[in-house]
């Protein structure tokens, strides 16, 4: 595994197309915007584990 540091602000390239982008870091959460081709699914483990699973994703409704 690699372990990188970075700063609010500063990004990571993963091949020609992905960035993940450090947002914001507050009370040990770190938020990261993710910037990728539509075709490339992007999801947060827990999600991915349920997909994988066979059941649907949990939606959020505003």
């Amino acid at each position: 595994m690699l372990v990188i540091t970075r700063e609010i602000g500063e990004v990571i390239t993963i091949g020609d197309d992905i960035r993940i982008k450090v947002v914001e870091v507050r009370d040990h959460v770190v938020r990261m915007g993710v910037d990728a081709p539509r075709e490339v699914a992007v999801h947060r483990s827990e999600v991915y584990k349920r997909i994988k699973a066979g059941e649907q994703p949990k939606l959020h409704t505003l």
